[in-house]
């Protein structure tokens, strides 16, 4: 069973707030006329070598059921991620980052990659976040993460039709229970769980990360994630160390 979760933010979350609210907005900030937003990375850089905080921890849920999560439940490392699809900051780090990740430290048992639906932008945003919460239920969410965060997928907005197109590109077995829980009061619960857990957290923007406690904002370069992770599994290879 998933743990509860604190909803106090003590000190560690206070200065996890800090840097969530005040460096991701800059990761994430409306692109200036005329601009693609396509830039690979954040503007500010978060620094790997920054405070862990072990309170931050439990906020990894490490479900062995939990349909919106990638590698083990008792990997030495969890990376919880805060994004939303409407996000292009997200996009990137979903199509040239994540996967390195999954390839070097999913696979091998390292890494835990969990998800956390923190919609942002809106109406659709919410929908979309509904939309693969449902398609996890069938059990396609990374199929269904695959295509929303396809190049040029959210310029074609998350409409009902779309929504529905991107989970049969998703390969979600059955279209009317998908409808149906997308729409459905577990979507939004579980939905609502994600983002509140999110803004007791200090993130005002997308994304935000933990790494087994330590607080990442924005689509850093690859090498802020291997680093951090890299230094999260040593640290948890030294606690187990008799």
């Amino acid at each position: 069973m998933p743990k509860s979760k604190p909803v106090v933010i003590v000190s560690g979350v206070a200065v996890a707030a800090a840097l969530l609210g005040l460096v991701s907005y800059t990761a994430t900030k409306p692109s200036s006329p005329g601009a693609s937003g396509s830039s690979a990375v954040a503007e500010v850089s978060a620094d790997p070598s920054a405070g862990v905080y072990p309170e931050l921890e439990a906020y990894a849920r490490r479900d062995a059921s939990d349909k919106l999560a990638v590698g083990r439940a008792d990997a030495p490392v969890v990376l919880i991620e805060y994004a939303d699809f409407k996000c292009g900051y997200c996009g990137k780090f979903a199509r040239d980052t994540e996967p390195v990740l999954i390839r070097k430290y999913v696979d091998n048992g390292t890494l835990r990659i969990e998800w956390r639906n923190f919609p942002i932008f809106g109406e659709e945003s919410e929908a979309v976040a509904r939309a693969s919460w449902a398609a996890g239920q069938q059990g396609r969410f990374w199929q269904f993460h695959k295509a929303a965060y396809a190049e040029g997928a959210k310029e074609k907005g998350f409409g009902k039709d779309r929504l529905a197109a991107l989970a049969k590109e998703a390969g979600v077995p059955d279209a009317a229970r998908f409808a149906k829980d997308t729409d459905g009061p577990a979507a939004r619960k579980a939905v609502r769980a994600d983002q509140e857990q999110g803004y007791s957290l200090g993130a005002t923007s997308t994304p935000s990360f933990l790494v087994n406690g330590r607080p990442i904002a924005g689509a850093q370069p690859l090498e802020t994630f291997t680093e951090a992770i890299d230094a999260a599994a040593k640290a948890a290879a030294a606690k187990d160390r008799p």
